[in-house]
């Protein structure tokens, strides 16, 4: 058995916890450059992680407050993958990733840290992204500010 260690995370789950659902409250807010939205469709929208595993990483939700992909529209469905088109080509564009993970943690024994509001991850790849510094110092290196990273992306959104 083969195990990943991701000791970066400990800042997440040591934080203290948003009250209320991210997915619901921050797109009601209108606050999107702070809250990093990067787009908002009609069913769905985009938002960067604020606890990444790579520059980059973000996450696709539907504005209904559902916990399981069952509950979800056909729109909802389609639009969350087409969502996943626009952001995978602007973070290609913008980023030049070697690959990408897609993921959906459904119920918090699957790793779902909201898990009652269904969302998607998309986390950009690179070749040797995982370096000696988790090993090693306990730290893992993002090498780029987070809004650094939303200005990027939404420049690539805007130019496709």
């Amino acid at each position: 058995m083969r195990h990943i260690f991701a000791p970066w995370r400990i800042r997440y789950i040591q934080s203290p916890k948003y009250e209320g659902c991210i997915f619901c409250d921050f797109p009601s807010e209108n606050r999107d450059e702070e809250r990093l939205i990067l787009l908002r469709g009609k069913w769905s929208f985009i938002i960067m992680n604020t606890y990444p595993y790579n520059p980059g990483h973000v996450m696709i939700a539907p504005y209904a407050h559902k916990a399981d992909l069952e509950e979800l529209t056909r729109e909802e469905i389609y639009e969350i993958f087409e969502n996943s088109k626009a952001i995978m080509e602007a973070i290609r564009k913008t980023m030049n990733p070697d690959g990408f993970n897609l993921g959906i943690n459904m119920g918090k024994v699957a790793g779902a840290g909201i898990e009652d509001h269904i969302h998607l991850h998309i986390v950009p790849r690179w070749d040797g992204d995982t370096n000696f510094m988790p090993v090693l110092a306990d730290t893992r290196v993002i090498p780029e500010a987070l809004e650094e990273t939303y200005s990027k992306l939404r420049a690539g959104l805007r130019s496709i």
